[in-house]
């Protein structure tokens, strides 16, 4: 089981080893109005910043990271750490509807 404080070194690690995009990720990284790079998401994955933790995810231990592209544009990933590789749920850019200006704090509904 993952420590929860360790969630971070631990996607890096798992990612070090290998990454799998999942079917849903594939399809949100390609949607027209993302274009999410493979090297996007890698950068999020080792550089990126931790915003919500899911210790109970039904796929496992699973967390959501932002980070940027090249230009700037903000990048949330959902992952979730094995034994030899991160599997990448979801990656999208987050929008303000959703999220307050700093893409770290979800807005109150």
């Amino acid at each position: 089981m993952i420590d929860h404080s360790d969630i971070v070194s631990s996607v890096q690690k798992s990612a070090a080893e290998r990454i799998i995009y999942l079917p849903h990720a594939v399809r949100q990284m390609s949607r027209p109005d993302r274009m999410i790079l493979v090297a996007d998401v890698r950068n999020v994955v080792e550089r990126g910043e931790l915003v919500e933790d899911y210790p109970e995810d039904v796929r496992g231990h699973s967390c959501l990271l932002l980070g940027y592209k090249l230009d700037d544009t903000p990048i949330h990933v959902v992952c979730s750490p094995k034994e030899d590789y991160l599997a990448v749920i979801t990656a999208y850019i987050p929008n303000f509807e959703e999220w307050q200006y700093d893409y770290k704090r979800r807005r109150r509904r």
